[in-house]
């Protein structure tokens, strides 16, 4: 238990016994609200309480042993049995609790005495149900409660009170019935309480509770019983005391005289009883003696017939030296008491040693500021002066020790403003006090004026006055204090402005007092006032003084002012001020310091001027024309009042520009009187403009601007005056402050004059004009002239900046210039010098920084503003297009771009507010303007390259956007004036401007110029910033998108006009920074899923119309774009030339493929495109070119529709669309059956248009993987026959046909229907068929074959050429020319490969049901046929790789040339790659070796680790380079160099007895050049690159070979063995940290952390699932095949299958990686992952291969136990035998297997150790299986007991690394080692000896 909160002293909830004595008097009137005891508030009750007898029934079971267990010391058992009792006290009936109560009686008293404050408010809550239940039935236990009940109220605890209260209120509620309960147990209460006051903490508790407990126990009692005792004092004798006229019955309570006797008598028993409670007094405990204080007082008040004599006497030292008391919180009751005393027993003083018992006492108390109750002891002070004996002091000695003790206990640092209040207002009182009261003290008039001259003197200046000062004074006095008391004193004077504000109005006060009691003691601080400012004044000119030392005396003047203002007093003025400033003002006029011209203006600022000059000039000898009215009371007369000021103050305060400036303008301005100031200010302006009269003809000399620097000060600061007298709300009072009086002639012309000026301008020209102006902040828009001339002043203003634009090197800029001058009427300059244009902006620049708020005031001239702010946001952006030349062209123009600077730094400091401000006339012809100049920067300036223009014009819209346009129609105005029409724009489109809803039409000039293009990419670069900004509904769609629905016509008609400008940025295609396909059909088609309204629809519409009106008019010169007709659907938009058509294709593709149209509309385009198509009976031929192309966008959808259903059978009229456009197909194939066969076609005719259009209606779709090509359409019978008929018609005369027609675009068509026709029509096909197609594709890419080889055979000339030469240069300007291919061969070869790929597919993938219709295909013939086709694509394959590996040879940008020449033709090699990785093994051996009979300078090898490692890859021919390597015939020979095979072929045991020492095995393993770079050395350099890097891609690819390979190789073969000892020895294991990089680790350990059902991320899912499916498959084609496209998911999961199949197969190296890493965290998360998703499969598989492998024979037994991850392996031989225990850990193989042997039979100990560490060397250090380690470590054991000596090395028989037995023999000890033992030996050691002998080996 601890102590309880509010122990320490009384709370607010714990009331004083006065308070609570009136709350209980007796309340006549019905609306009484005063509470009982501070408690009750203003609850209010009227219900009566009645005895009624009630029967005792006996106690209940349950209650009673509730009752029983509040005995227990424990107090949670008291609150568990309080809180049942509670709850049974709710539920019982009176008659049921009644019994309880003489019970319950006994605990209460008990629980009132808990030490636990929880335990006694429960009792008073159970006591509230208690009463509450049985109500009247309390009545007869009623005196036995009394007591407790009433002491409870005062527990110190205020929750506990309050309950008590509350338990109160509810026996009582109303006021008079509790007050007639007080009185009727009035006995029994004060017996009870007289009990409480007599218990020690001994005898307070019969029970063990320890010593503190009890001690504060005692403490709470009898403080409470203290208070209930001095509060029932009051309550009971106080109503006949304190109401005298209650006398009558009815008035006062029943039995209230009898309970008043009673009363009475307890207290004097009581009094004398517990000896005057003086022990209380001198209690340890404040509240004891806070309570004591509160009894005291309650007796002397009620009860004064107790004092007598005698215990006066006593009492007296005690209460009028209780001043020692320290504690505040007695500080209340104390005071009550001792002036309640010294009131009632004056003579008490006579009992005591005045000085040590009082007076010393209360000077401590007063210099420790009364200990803290400042608020309660300083308004006593006064009182307890005026109750002090005039005889019991000596009065002068008395108060001035009085004054400096309470002036010693001030805090002016730390106290808080209350008690700051409090100090200051007795501080006054008690010395207005002590003046008042002179005569007590005094004798004589004689002595009472030195009495209050001794206090004012010594008091007021000396230590008020004094202390006020010290703050200014403080580095003056006390010169002679060492250093460190100096500062100390220093920093103790630093007071708070609060402390100082209250301490002078606390003298003013103190000075009126005295003022109304004798005019003549203001004498001597007047003087002393007088003598301190002369002082200061004086000074200025030869000490350094800071400015606080006059302000002090400023701020005390103010306060005069208030008090004057407040009190109608004149003193301060008349005896203070006045003749101050009239002795100082001589001084003050001859040193013209800042401070005491500062001092005479706040003197007339406060007063007023006319007060000031009187007291000035009143007793003056100067001579003046007009002399003071004979009466010298009245104030000066008018004119000697404005003659002193002009001639005077005017000379004075306007005379040169110095350090007093400020202060004497402020003190002209401050004699501006309101009467007189109309004269006052002309007086002002014609002295300083009376010397400028020639300013008309050129600028100000320096003779006249120290007037205009005169005059512009004043302004300013007149205008902070203006402004503060409006905050002030004095602005519409007097003349001097309304704008309209400032205004005058002479200065309005000077402001235009100098306006008007040209350079040199003068030093103040600019501030002169700003002050004039006003307006450099936006609550300051007063001008000192009229409109007129600041409309004057700005057209000047624009002048200069507008000279400014006309002389930019920018055509836009001088244009804009050229504009605004025509608009304003010509404004023009004449003097062209550079200089001075940029002298003449500044000066405008200037002007306008500080005046630009009062541009917003001309809104009504809307040319002149906004020219001006077009020319300052011209000017800005200038600024912005200087920055982007070049370097030399901003030296030539470095003094403008300084200007500009400046200008953008204003123009960034202007409010988007003050843009909203502008009316609407200025904004739209601002926004005209802009827009003007951003069309001419973009049509015109050719300084700057086209995407930086355009960058600039988007971010110049968007700040005019942001400026001026206020909602969406603005805008839409703003976009609509920039893209008007000019001359070079549109290009494409010409719209109809003039209407909104007029048409686009075309524009028939086909021949651009290369500046046409270039206008038109710079806006179109714009545009598609602009719609990246702003969004594509803004740009395109315009404020229909916020049109109501009803305006639909209007709607669609807006629309239509909006279409144009999509069609034109689809005409251009390319942009800088942006195009078509990239940039504005994605954000088309992302804008299309969030709008599908039919606002959109009609957009597309409408685009789509212009685009076919624009391909149908252009379609003559679409020809050539036939050739391009892709046969897979949405390639080849590139090769589309004509501008309308490709742009028209790009977008059906994009509209189709992101569904955004559906396969409806494909079938209504087409619809459309076929009534196009004839005119009349004749073809359109425009129509017929460009449909094909067309129709390859249409026909997917409408394919896929049929596929899908869509028109089912109920959809009669999808049905009926589908039907007719098979019936429009089957037309057109039959009028194409009408022409002859290609072959016999020649130039001229028209069969081309008609054979595209058909290819066009059998599309193909690119799907990858072994299946290339899908069909799109399902095609019906009757079509197949007559396609099939096409295709057997072109077969005349096949066996010349090949050669009969040279024509290229023969064999496009020929090739493109063959590919159609094997697609559609391949069951069809007979022998003959198939026959006509294998010749023309074996040929087709047999043409291409040698044109590569062409390439390749020239690559190698040219490389042979150059091999002696440096010129890299002129090799690679010839690489590009052999590398470039022209013509339409390969085109030709692509769809012989899609052919071919499709047959192969056919081949492969149909059902056995089908093989019948493939059987002539089987023929012996035909498959040579397909191995012949298929060497010849490998060999295409083989011959770019060549080209780049020998081109790689001279450099990557050699290489890359080769490489960047094959994205040309993609597909093709695309389709190359298909080939190649479906290629059979035979045939690819027999591609290898005819590419290595070629005799190039790269073989077969080089060039798939070309294609492999490319520069400029293609996916397809990667992952088919990477097949052709990691698989047979050619991964053998893929992985090492030409050499090593044989040597790792060769038989270990064939050269045991050779003599040559191999001591390393690694000098017979060397990878392929390309491989071992990267396995070598590589991963270092890739850590710290892009997760995606090619390099990092390049990497992962070699792990991946050499791993694949490692897993092909057997695993007990001496080639993986020496393969393995490579990796170990020579590969960088930057690797494995290089893989860890893709696998988020700390992303694996917040899924182990969490449940592990939960879904894995995407990137740690991919890796896990794939290091698994590694370990499982042992092979890593898996993730190859998936690589491709790159990015970082799949670099994950490569990199996870690549660590996975490291584990498999090189545990021991990753381990050895493993076990180096530093950083624990790291290899903490590393194992986690591994332990997660590796090592599980890889225990499983590692003791299934112990289980299965054959190591078991007549001595040798393995076992092996899945559940707890061991393997048994025991070895008997004769009578001897050991058992190994092998566990695997959990993050097996991170972590090594652990071997132990528990049980061996007839082996020494020795030996033991020796097996069991070579076990552990054998399992830890193989790359491998564990059984594979397990049979070595048998044979070990085997060969051991054969007599094979072990290597005294490593004693082991077997090496534990590279399984070799020892054959080196030392020729001295005959010992035999092991080579890599002894090489390991001799290169640690650094000699070359015998390990054992020492001899040379």
């Amino acid at each position: 238990m601890g102590r309880q909160k509010g122990d320490a002293a009384r709370s607010k909830a714990r009331p004083s016994s006065s308070s609570l004595a009136a709350s209980l008097l007796p309340s006549s009137s019905a609306a009484s609200t005063v509470g009982f005891g501070g408690y009750v508030g203003s609850s209010r009750f009227d219900s009566s309480q009645s005895p009624e007898t009630s029967s005792f029934l006996d106690v209940d079971g349950e209650v009673a042993q509730h009752l029983k267990r509040l005995a227990r010391k424990d107090p949670t058992t008291k609150l568990k049995a309080l809180t049942s009792l509670s709850e049974q006290f709710k539920q019982k009936s009176s008659k049921e609790l009644t019994p309880i109560i003489p019970q319950w009686t006994f605990e209460y008293k008990k629980l009132l005495m808990d030490y636990n404050r929880e335990v006694r408010r429960a009792t008073h809550e159970t006591m509230t149900n208690l009463v509450t239940a049985v109500g009247r039935d309390l009545a007869p236990h009623l005196k036995s409660l009394m007591g407790p009940w009433w002491f409870s109220q005062f527990d110190p605890n205020p929750e506990v009170s309050q309950a008590a209260k509350r338990s109160l209120q509810a026996a009582f509620p109303a006021q008079e019935r509790r007050l007639d309960a007080l009185i009727l147990c009035t006995a029994e209460i004060f017996i009870y309480l007289e009990e409480n006051l007599k218990l020690t903490p001994q005898n307070l508790s019969d029970k063990e509770v320890a010593v503190d407990e009890l001690e504060e126990m005692h403490q709470q009692v009898i403080s409470s019983s203290l208070l209930a005792f001095a509060t029932l004092l009051d309550i009971l004798v106080s109503v006949q005391l304190d109401k005298p006229g209650l006398e009558n019955v009815a008035a006062e309570p029943k039995h209230a005289s009898k309970a008043r006797a009673a009363a009475i008598s307890f207290s004097e028993k009581a009094f004398s009883a517990h000896k005057y409670f003086l022990d209380f007094l001198k209690s340890q405990s404040s509240a004891i003696r806070s309570a004591t204080y509160s009894v005291l007082r309650s007796f002397i008040k009620n009860v004064p017939q107790v004092f007598n004599e005698g215990n006066i006497k006593i009492l007296a030292a005690p209460i009028l030296g209780a001043f020692q008391e320290k504690d505040p919180a007695c500080h209340s009751l104390m005071w009550d008491a001792i002036l309640l005393f010294c009131k009632r027993f004056p003579d008490s003083w006579n009992s005591v040693n005045i000085q040590k018992t009082v007076l010393n006492r209360l000077w401590h108390f007063l210099r420790n500021g009364c200990f803290g109750s400042q608020q309660v002891s300083y308004p006593a002070l006064v009182l307890f002066l005026d109750i002090i004996p005039a005889k019991a002091i000596a009065g002068e000695k008395f108060f001035l020790d009085f004054f400096h003790n309470l002036w010693a206990g001030r805090n002016p640092v730390h106290s808080s403003s209350s008690d700051q209040l409090a100090f200051f207002q007795a501080l006054k009182e008690c010395f207005v006090w002590g003046l008042n009261n002179a005569p007590r003290f005094c004798d004589g008039v004689d002595s009472m004026f030195q009495f209050r001259i001794t206090l004012v003197d010594n008091i007021l200046v000396k230590l008020l006055w004094q202390d006020y000062l010290l703050s200014i004074r403080s580095q003056d006095q006390d010169s002679n204090l060492p250093l460190h008391e100096k500062a100390m004193t220093t920093s103790n004077l630093k007071h708070s402005i609060s402390y100082l504000h209250g301490l002078g109005k606390c003298i003013i006060e103190i000075l009126s007092g005295i003022f109304l009691l004798e005019h003549n003691l203001l004498s001597h601080f007047c003087v002393e006032f007088q003598d301190f400012c002369m002082e200061l004044l004086q000074h200025q000119e030869n000490i350094e003084r800071p400015p606080e030392k006059l302000e002090q005396i400023n701020k005390f003047l103010f306060l005069l002012g208030q008090h004057m203002k407040q009190k109608g007093e004149a003193w301060p003025l008349e005896y203070l001020v006045g003749p101050m400033l009239a002795k100082s003002f001589p001084l003050i006029r001859s040193i013209d310091s800042p401070d005491g011209v500062k001092l005479l203006a706040v003197s007339v600022s406060i007063f007023g001027p006319w007060k000031i000059l009187r007291e000035l000039f009143s007793n003056s000898d100067v001579l003046l024309s007009c002399n003071l009215s004979d009466d010298k009371d009245r104030e000066l007369n008018a004119g000697y009042f404005l003659q002193v000021f002009k001639e005077i103050f005017i000379p004075w305060c306007l005379d040169g520009h110095n350090c007093s400036t400020n202060a004497r303008l402020d003190l002209l301005l401050a004699l501006l009187d309101d009467e007189c100031f109309s004269e006052q200010w002309h007086a002002i302006i014609t002295y300083t403009t009376e010397s400028v009269s020639s300013l008309s003809e050129g600028s100000l000399g320096s003779s006249n601007s120290n007037y205009i620097e005169m005059l512009a000060i004043l302004l300013e600061r007149a205008r902070k005056e203006i402004a503060k007298r409006k905050v002030g709300g004095d602005l519409c009072h007097g003349q001097g402050f309304k704008l309209d009086h400032w205004h005058h002639e002479l200065l309005e012309s000077a402001a235009v004059s100098v306006a008007c000026s040209l350079p040199p301008f003068g030093t103040y020209d600019v501030l002169f004009i700003r002050a004039v102006l006003g307006g450099s902040t936006e609550g300051d828009k007063y001008s000192f002239v009229s409109r007129k001339s600041v409309v004057q002043i700005f057209k000047e203003v624009f002048r200069k900046l507008n000279s400014f634009l006309l002389e930019s090197s920018f055509i836009s800029v001088k244009e804009a210039g050229a504009v605004l001058a025509l608009r304003e009427n010509d404004l023009r300059l004449e003097n062209k010098s550079l200089r001075n244009v940029i002298e003449m902006a500044q000066f405008a620049l200037e002007v306008l920084d500080g005046s630009f708020f009062c541009l917003q005031t001309l809104d009504d001239e809307n040319d002149l503003v906004s020219s001006i702010l077009a020319a300052l946001l011209i000017i800005d952006w200038e600024y912005s297009m200087e920055a982007a030349i070049d370097d030399e062209s901003k030296k030539q123009i470095k003094g403008r771009m300084t200007f500009c600077e400046s200008v953008h730094g204003f123009r960034s400091k202007i409010s988007n507010q003050l843009w909203e401000e502008l009316s609407i006339d200025v904004r739209r012809r601002l926004q005209n303007n802009l827009i003007l100049f951003i069309r001419s920067a973009l049509f015109k300036e050719d300084k700057l390259e086209t995407s930086k223009i355009a960058s600039l014009s988007c971010t110049w819209v968007l700040e005019v956007i942001e400026c001026l346009c206020q909602d969406q129609y603005q805008e839409q105005d703003l976009l609509d004036n920039l893209l008007r029409k000019y001359d070079m724009w549109p290009l494409w489109i010409t719209p109809d401007f003039s209407s909104p809803n007029g048409p686009a039409t075309l524009n028939p000039e086909k021949v651009l110029s290369l500046s046409q293009a270039s206008w038109n990419h710079k806006i179109v670069s714009l545009i598609g910033k602009l719609m990246m900004k702003l969004g594509f509904d803004k740009v395109f769609f315009g404020n229909v998108m916020h049109l109501p629905s009803s305006s639909l016509k209007e709607t669609r008609d807006e629309v239509a006009s909006r279409a144009w400008l999509a069609a034109e940025v689809l005409c251009t295609w390319k942009w800088p920074g942006g195009n078509a396909l990239t940039s504005f059909l994605p954000t088309l088609t992302s804008f299309a899923k969030i709008e599908n309204g039919s606002s959109l629809g009609c957009l597309l519409d409408s685009i789509f119309n212009i685009l076919l009106d624009g391909a149908l008019f252009h379609g003559g010169s679409c020809l050539k774009c036939l050739s391009t007709i892709p046969l897979t659907w949405g390639e080849g938009f590139e090769d589309i030339e004509e501008p309308f058509l490709r742009a028209l294709i790009a977008l059906l593709f994009t509209l189709f493929k992101e569904n955004t149209w559906g396969a409806e509309k494909a079938m209504t385009l087409f619809e459309l495109l076929v009534n196009k198509l004839f005119i009349g009976e004749a073809v359109n031929t425009n129509c017929l070119r460009i449909f094909p192309l067309i129709l390859c966008t249409l026909m997917p959808p409408i394919c896929q529709m049929s596929k899908s259903g869509e028109c089912g059978s109920d959809d009669k009229h999808g049905m009926l669309e589908v039907n007719q456009i098979q019936y429009t197909i089957k037309s057109w194939l039959q009028r194409t059956l009408s022409f002859p066969p290609l072959l016999t076609w020649q130039s001229g005719e028209d069969m081309e248009e008609w054979f595209q259009l058909i290819i066009s209606c059998y599309p193909l779709q690119a799907v990858g993987g072994a299946e290339v090509m899908k069909l799109e359409r399902q095609v019906g019978q009757e079509e197949k026959i007559l396609l099939l008929d096409l295709f057997r018609k072109q077969r005349h005369d096949a066996a010349r046909s090949v050669t009969a027609n040279q024509l290229p675009v023969v064999g496009m068509l020929l090739s493109k229907l063959m590919v159609i026709a094997v697609g559609y029509c391949w069951k069809e096909f007979n022998e003959e068929d198939w026959e006509f197609l294998f010749l023309h594709l074996r040929n087709w890419i047999e043409s291409a074959v040698v044109m590569m080889e062409e390439v390749a055979e020239n690559v190698n000339d040219a490389n042979t050429a150059n091999s002696s030469s440096d010129d890299l240069d002129l090799l690679l300007l010839k690489l590009e020319k052999i590398v470039l291919v022209s013509g339409p061969s390969l085109t030709i070869a692509e769809n012989a490969l899609v052919s071919f790929s499709i047959f192969c597919g056919l081949l492969l993938f149909q059902p056995t049901g089908d093989a019948d219709n493939l059987n002539p295909l089987r023929s012996e013939r035909l498959e040579t046929t397909v191995d012949q086709i298929q060497e010849s694509i490998l060999r295409l394959f083989f011959s770019t790789g060549i080209a780049e590996a020998i081109a790689h040879s001279y450099g990557l940008k050699a290489a890359s040339i080769i490489a960047s020449s094959r994205s040309v033709h993609h597909s093709f090699w695309e389709l190359v790659a298909s080939t190649v990785v479906k290629s059979s093994a035979h045939t690819r051996d027999k591609a290898v070796k005819s590419v290595e009979l070629w005799g190039l300078s790269k073989g077969p090898i080089s060039s798939l680790y070309a294609i492999l490692f490319s520069s400029g890859p293609i996916p397809a021919l990667q992952l088919a380079a990477y097949v052709v390597l990691s698989t047979e015939p050619v991964s053998q020979r893929a992985v090492f160099r030409e050499g090593t095979t044989c040597c790792l072929d060769g038989d270990l045991s064939a050269d045991q007895e050779s003599s040559q020492i191999d001591f390393s095995s690694e000098e017979n393993v060397h990878l392929k050049e390309e491989l071992s770079h990267m396995i070598e050395q590589l991963p270092y350099d890739v850590l710290d690159m892009d997760l995606v890097v090619e390099q990092r891609v390049h990497l992962f690819l070699a792990w991946s070979l050499l791993l694949s390979h490692l897993w092909s190789l057997p695993s007990s073969s001496s080639q993986r063995e020496r393969l393995v000892q490579y990796i170990q020895d020579s590969a960088n294991s930057a690797i494995l940290d290089c893989l860890f990089q893709h696998i988020p680790l700390d992303l694996c350990l917040a899924h182990i952390l969490k449940k592990k059902d939960e879904q894995l991320p995407t990137v740690l899912s991919e890796a896990a699932t794939a290091a698994t499916s590694a370990i499982l498959k042992g092979s890593l084609l898996f993730a190859v095949e998936s690589l491709w496209p790159i990015n970082a998911v799949k670099m994950a999961s490569l990199a996870g299958a690549i660590y996975g199949l490291m584990l498999h197969l090189l545990p021991a190296y990753v381990r050895g990686w493993f076990s180096d890493l530093r950083d624990r965290s790291t290899s903490s998360l590393i194992e986690s992952f591994t332990r997660a998703w590796c090592s599980p499969p890889l225990i499983a598989n590692e003791l299934s291969l112990i289980k299965k492998a054959n190591i078991a024979d007549e001595n040798f037994t393995v076992s092996v136990s899945k559940a707890a991850n061991e393997v048994v392996a025991t070895y008997t031989k004769d009578e001897t035998g050991m058992d190994l225990v092998i566990r695997l850990p959990a993050s097996y193989p991170l972590r090594s297997v652990d071997v132990d042997c528990t049980r061996s039979l007839g082996i020494s100990e020795v030996k033991q150790r020796k097996w069991l560490m070579s076990m552990m060397l054998f399992v830890r250090n193989q790359n491998g299986a564990l059984a594979e380690a397990i049979r070595i470590w048998k044979r070990n054991f085997d060969k051991e007991f054969e007599g094979v000596e072990e290597c005294p090395i490593c004693y082991s028989v077997i090496h534990t690394v590279n399984h070799s037995l020892p054959r080196l023999a030392c020729k001295t000890c005959k010992h035999k080692f092991h080579s890599a033992c002894l090489y390991k030996w001799f290169s640690t050691s650094h000699k070359s000896s015998c390990p054992l002998c020492q001899s040379p080996f």
